[in-house]
Order: C-alpha cells, then sequence, then structure tokens
C-alpha cells in the first residue's frame, strides 16, 4: 500500500484565494451594472460616512419603498453598502473600504506596468 502525502501547494492556495477576490469583484460590478442601485451607490457616496436614511433616499429618487429595499438589499448583498439602526430610522451608508478596494482590484496591474498618474482626493475637502 502506497501513502501519498500531498505537500501544501502555495499556487493552488493563491490561485484560489485570487479567485474570491474576483468573486466578489464581480458581485459588486454586477450590482452596481444597473441604473437604480448605480444611482443609490452615488448618493450614499455623496452622503459621505454619515448615510442616508432609507426614507430619504426613497424620497429622492421618487421610488417606492419596496422598490428602495430590493435595490438596497442587492447593494448589501454585494458588500458595497451597510446599514445601521438610529432609533426607528435605518440609515444606508456606502462600504468606502469595499469600494476602495473594488478600485483597486480594477486598477492593480494597469499601464503595461507603467506607474500611472495617481489622483489623490481628500473627501473631507470643501467642494466649491
Amino acid at each position: 500500500m502506497m501513502i501519498v502525502i500531498r505537500r501544501f501547494d502555495a499556487h493552488y492556495y493563491f490561485h484560489y484565494i485570487g479567485n474570491m477576490e474576483m468573486n466578489l469583484a464581480i458581485r459588486a460590478l454586477g450590482a452596481l451594472a444597473q441604473e437604480t442601485r448605480l444611482t443609490i451607490f452615488r448618493l450614499l457616496v455623496q452622503a459621505g460616512e454619515s448615510g442616508l436614511p432609507a426614507g430619504q433616499l426613497a424620497k429622492q429618487l421618487d421610488i417606492p419603498n419596496a422598490t428602495l429595499s430590493f435595490h438596497l438589499k442587492e447593494l448589501v448583498h454585494a458588500e458595497l453598502v451597510v446599514a445601521r439602526h438610529e432609533g426607528r430610522f435605518i440609515y444606508y451608508s456606502a462600504d468606502f473600504a469595499t469600494m476602495n478596494s473594488l478600485l483597486s482590484f480594477l486598477t492593480e496591474n494597469c499601464c503595461a506596468g507603467i506607474p500611472c498618474n495617481t489622483v489623490e482626493i481628500d473627501c473631507d475637502e470643501t467642494r466649491s
């Protein structure tokens, strides 16, 4: 009888982890590939870390609460949006860590290996 001991295959392991990152990117991009969800996400990015209550989002977008709830559920599932309860209201805000990770993932190997010009944006800066 022959016993085969398989050594840790680093290439396989890291390829698998890379696919997990790819799956998260696919889920996030899929969620944003719909006009209403993209609009919701952009509004939440503009609102900053404080976010917006669901009622205000529904009013701004002029959509029924049930429709908004469906789209927010998809954005939360894609880890692009987080919800928090404050009293009897639910506030939604963009998950900036996921957004930045997605942008990094998309631009990770850009520009044929030549360092790209990067623009730093200060989110706290007052816009004119």
